[in-house]
């Protein structure tokens, strides 16, 4: 007899080891599968305005296609100079094909006239449970910092070289170790949130 499973419904290699290295923190006897270890399944477009529903389009669509309780989560970089964008749309913000580093080089093109104190940012992430009898669960975790001028560091993806948290000044969240971020960071927070109830929903 195989325990309780979950579904993180992630492409993102860095996004499904994170998410996976938290959970299997909190979830003590549950299985964490990833994309990779389903049948595959066309993964809906993200059209939705809110990470919440972006995260639950994605969960919802796990669950019909590998008929196991998933998680999904989305997230991205909100700039106040920029009116909470690039928000749902950092992953894409450069266009296609996703390019972490373009989309890097676009944010500082937009931000370069900026002054220092005006380039307060956060990290917003919203973490969906959606279970096989259709309950659904959302929950969200945010990090507050400033975008940077320059690119620094090599850890984490996507804008973590541009960005300190208010909790760890004068590093990048890509200067970090990992259990440092995992400790501040929007989607572990989220997680650490969600993950008890998980456990206790998935044993029933």
């Amino acid at each position: 007899m195989t325990g309780p499973r979950v579904l993180v419904a992630s492409r993102n290699a860095k996004k499904l080891a994170e998410m996976q290295r938290i959970l299997e923190e909190h979830l003590d006897g549950v299985t964490v599968l990833g994309l990779d270890d389903v049948e595959p399944y066309d993964e809906p477009v993200e059209d939705q305005p809110t990470f919440e529903g972006n995260a639950l389009l994605k969960a919802r669509a796990g669950v019909a296609a590998a008929g196991l309780p998933t998680l999904a989560d989305d997230s991205g970089l909100c700039v106040d100079a920029l009116n909470g964008m690039p928000g749902v749309l950092s992953a894409r913000w450069s266009g296609p094909p996703k390019s972490d580093d373009r989309n890097n080089e676009l944010l500082l093109a937009q931000l370069a006239d900026v002054p220092d104190e005006r380039r307060t940012a956060y990290f917003m992430c919203a973490v969906a449970l959606v279970l096989t009898d259709g309950r659904e669960l959302v929950v969200e975790g945010r990090m507050d910092g400033r975008v940077i001028r320059e690119v620094r560091g090599s850890g984490g993806f996507g804008y973590d070289v541009l960005f300190e948290a208010d909790d760890r000044p004068g590093v990048t969240t890509a200067e970090l170790s990992i259990a440092d971020k995992d400790a501040i960071s929007h989607r572990g927070k989220a997680l650490r949130v969600i993950a008890p109830q998980v456990a206790a929903l998935l044993r029933g």
